[in-house]
């Protein structure tokens, strides 16, 4: 009877892995939007600014944000021109220190000179910061 017992325990550890396993992956959304480095949440904005547009296409932006303030905002690749990120990506610090509610409900100045862009960034770090508003423990 003790090596039924010990298999029946072995099964049971088993399950119960395998369940704590499931549990943990449920728990993370499994769609790369929100990753965690340390106390840092980075918010890659590619699905939730879908259709959010510059001038020559998609503006995605991550956003890392600790403690629930926006510590920094960084673009990624896209197909603007480089001048015009380059000035637009200015606005991007305006925001670092904001708590996520104040910088989702900020009215920041575009960058005069590359309006699109300027635009579309902003409307990126809103979504951005909507979907962590809804998405984040």
């Amino acid at each position: 009877a003790t090596a039924m017992n010990k298999g029946t325990i072995g099964m049971l550890m088993a399950v119960a892995a395998l369940l704590t396993v499931a549990l943990l992956i449920s728990a993370m959304p499994a769609d790369g939007i929100l990753t965690t480095r340390g106390d840092t949440t980075i918010v890659d904005t590619r699905l939730p600014g879908k259709g959010i547009e510059g001038y020559n296409g998609a503006t995605p932006v991550r956003i890392y944000i600790c403690k629930n303030k926006v510590v920094k905002i960084a673009t990624q690749p896209s197909q603007e021109t480089p001048k015009y990120m380059r000035m637009a990506r200015q606005l991007l610090t305006r925001y670092e220190g904001m708590t996520v509610t104040k910088a989702a409900k900020a009215e920041i100045d575009g960058v005069t000179g590359a309006t699109y862009t300027s635009e579309a960034l902003k409307k990126n770090v809103k979504a951005g910061l909507e979907y962590y508003k809804k998405h984040s423990k």
